[in-house]
């Protein structure tokens, strides 16, 4: 029998929850269609528990090194079975969470795979939507007034470098491996590899990382990026950038892989128990009925407007299916704009410029805006003020004191440009520099908010200062 409703989501990840919660508040009968479990990617295969490991890498790392507070620990040793349980303890209290809320706002879910069909006796307009229920029972029908597409995004592999689970990985095997291997190649050093290299560099894994391009998360600021190497490098990570990967050299058996890439005209071969593809992530496009709609798919990606509308106005895409920023805060707030929509809300559009980016490593990285690089090529007059935590009190109190804060700024209009920081902390002082740029505000009224001291923020105030030569610690 036919259900009908004022929306369906396709996923119900980050980006679909959100929009359905929203939803719910805007008083729209609202259902998701999710073949997995509810929360997607992010809290089952992604964000979620890679920073629970990260987290227990980092304590780990700490307790190894814990002399230098003057705490002696004997014996210090990792119960990486024990690491796997706290991170799918907190996965699972989240997933429950989430369910939760989707009792609370009355958001009907079924479980099962999601088609849209083509123009029925249901509906005039493609939309109607079909599930293929997980338990085997007959199909539902649902006919909505609108859908959202958030079907989300996998890990990308490489032609001839195919996930294998065994000697060959993406992030979702790696993230449920039993035993920790002493050696591991990653292909690819952007925001997942490094946090990969990092993670694992923490467990005493031996770790190369092969990047293609010249250096290391390359979308980063470039002295961000050339700061990251540095600190992998001391970590003890091996990196080499500039290296194409050869697939057709796998060769695999006896407990080890091997692989070569070309590196400086030569011929380069690398050997290690397993390798991690990290090559960024494709859209979620297949089996899901665009075939039976007007939507156009582009490179991979579902072709959207402002609002997030497809060729058919009454569907809409959102979250990694349409590409762009491939991260779970953007693609919540993707959900709540077309939502509200739909719903005559009249939303502003995103401006993506205003969006934080953070990477998880050890040490982090943070930004919002542009790069130096970026700025200089749209040809603005640039002044930047870059302020070490060497010199903060509490990033020596906490012993992390490598890294920088990095604001850069246009001379003519004092507007800020771009904020770029590296060190301890870092993805939870972005926020800052966040709201600056939602605001406006120039470097002198950051300067001029009174930061707490001892405080890592403190960094961001003497950046600001900086940047007309103003700061008072350096």
């Amino acid at each position: 029998m036919a259900e009908e409703y004022d929306l369906v989501i396709l996923g119900g990840g980050t980006g679909g929850y959100v929009a359905a919660i929203r939803a719910s508040q805007l008083g729209l009968k609202t259902a998701i269609v999710e073949k997995g479990k509810l929360g997607g990617t992010c809290l089952h295969k992604g964000c979620i528990p890679s920073k629970a490991l990260l987290r227990s890498a980092e304590v780990y790392a700490t307790a190894k090194h814990s002399e230098s507070f003057g705490v002696k620990i004997n014996g210090v040793e990792l119960d990486f079975p024990k690491v796997q349980e706290r991170k799918e303890g907190i996965v699972e209290q989240l997933h429950k969470g989430v369910q939760h809320l989707m009792k609370q706002g009355k958001i009907d879910v079924f479980e099962g795979l999601g088609r849209i069909l083509g123009p029925s006796i249901f509906s005039p307009m493609p939309g109607t939507i079909s599930v293929e229920m997980n338990n085997g029972e007959d199909n539902a029908m649902l006919i909505p007034k609108n859908v959202i597409v958030a079907t989300g995004s996998r890990p990308r592999s490489l032609p001839g470098l195919e996930i294998d689970g065994e000697y060959v990985l993406s992030s979702d095997e790696a993230l449920s491996l039993e035993a920790l291997p002493k050696s591991i190649i990653i292909v690819g050093g952007g925001v997942i590899g490094i946090e990969w290299a990092s993670m694992l560099s923490d467990f005493d894994v031996d770790v190369t990382v092969v990047e293609y391009a010249d250096k290391i998360v390359p979308t980063e600021d470039h002295e961000i990026s050339k700061e990251m190497q540095r600190l992998m490098k001391k970590k003890g990570v091996k990196i080499v950038t500039s290296a194409k990967v050869l697939p057709e050299s796998l060769n695999k058996g006896d407990g080890e892989v091997t692989i070569s890439a070309e590196h400086k005209g030569e011929e380069k071969s690398f050997t290690a128990e397993k390798i991690l593809v990290s090559v960024g992530r494709q859209a979620n496009v297949e089996g899901i009925g665009l075939e039976n709609t007007d939507i156009k798919v582009e490179k991979g990606f579902i072709e959207v407007n402002d609002f997030f509308q497809t060729k058919e106005s009454h569907i809409y895409a959102i979250g990694d299916v349409i590409g762009g920023l491939q991260l779970a805060h953007v693609a919540s707030h993707e959900g709540i704009t077309a939502v509200e929509h739909m719903a005559n809300e009249n939303p502003h559009p995103i401006d993506y410029s205003l969006i934080s980016k953070c990477i998880y490593s050890n040490p982090e990285i943070a930004s919002v805006g542009i790069t130096e690089q970026e700025a200089k090529e749209k040809g603005y007059n640039l002044k930047v003020g870059k302020f070490s935590f060497r010199a903060i009190g509490k990033a020596l109190v906490y012993g992390e004191s490598d890294g920088f804060v990095k604001i850069i700024a246009d001379k003519d209009t004092e507007d800020i440009l771009g904020v770029h920081m590296i060190g301890p902390h870092v993805t939870d002082m972005i926020s800052e520099a966040g709201l600056a740029k939602v605001l406006d505000a120039t470097p002198w009224e950051i300067a001029h908010t009174i930061h707490p001291h001892p405080s890592l923020s403190e960094a961001i105030g003497e950046a600001a200062l900086a940047v007309d030569g103003k700061a008072i610690h350096s």
